[in-house]
């Protein structure tokens, strides 16, 4: 086969693309029912305040009183969010097979059960919510996002904006951290992983996007998909051994 290098590079960038299709465009099977979303918006922010998390209504006020951090979060929430992962796929690739395979089925499978939670319990953000204001929004006349999501102008419509729990945005950072922990040689280097993930778990809530229980649920998601991809490499290990193994007690054959 010529280019194999080449090859799998297409197929996993296809791979990865068909990944974002779907995470975009979950808005044509889930329900879009507001009035159940918000109730559900309701019942996580019950949870918050018996636990103590209810931090959205301060964050929100001071990311919409500080201009300047307004902006600036509205566009890390609308661009690190996929520029940061897929330059973390495009290095892991380099690194190798060992380095990306794993942590590409962790980030599949999580993704996988992100958009099964946003079909099967379908919640609104903080910006739905009365009190609570759509910071992105406000801004969205110095960025390329429109003002009914973080999509680009005129595409929020297709856009599932009821997919506030889990936040992929929090597990997709923390999915960073995670393989920039195991696999970056310099320790400032690591440091930057940990940072986005915080920074992102901050912007996503003080945008109004997303609950802390979201951020909270997408991180549970991501510790699921890496244990999902954990047994499914080592189902696969064992039985690549087992294949090798047959192959070796084969009878050889000999010619005449």
């Amino acid at each position: 086969m010529r280019y194999p290098r080449l090859r799998r590079g297409v197929a996993e960038l296809t791979l990865v693309l068909t990944l974002y299709v779907l995470y975009s465009g979950s808005r044509l099977f889930a329900d879009d029912a507001l009035r159940p979303a918000i109730a559900r918006a309701q019942e996580l922010l019950h949870v918050e305040r018996l636990i103590g998390l209810h931090w959205e209504a301060s964050l929100n006020q001071v990311f919409v009183e500080m201009k300047v951090l307004g902006l600036l979060s509205s566009y890390w929430y609308a661009t690190a969010h996929y520029v940061v992962t897929a330059a973390a796929l495009v290095w892991l690739y380099r690194l190798g097979e060992r380095q990306y395979v794993p942590a590409r089925r962790a980030l599949v499978a999580a993704t996988l059960v992100g958009l099964a939670l946003y079909l099967l319990l379908p919640t609104a953000p903080p910006r739905f919510v009365d009190g609570y204001v759509d910071v992105l929004s406000l801004h969205a006349a110095d960025g390329w996002w429109g003002s009914d999501a973080s999509a680009p102008k005129g595409l929020g419509g297709l856009t599932n904006q009821l997919a506030a729990f889990p936040s992929l945005h929090a597990g997709w950072a923390l999915w960073v951290a995670v393989v920039v922990q195991l696999h970056a040689r310099t320790p400032w280097v690591r440091s930057l992983g940990w940072a986005h993930a915080l920074i992102t778990a901050v912007v996503i809530v003080g945008t109004g996007n997303h609950w802390v229980l979201d951020a909270v649920a997408g991180w549970l998601v991501i510790g699921i998909g890496f244990l999902i991809a954990v047994r499914l490499g080592r189902r696969l290990d064992a039985r690549t051994g087992l294949d090798e193994r047959s192959a070796q007690d084969q009878p050889a054959t000999s010619s005449a």
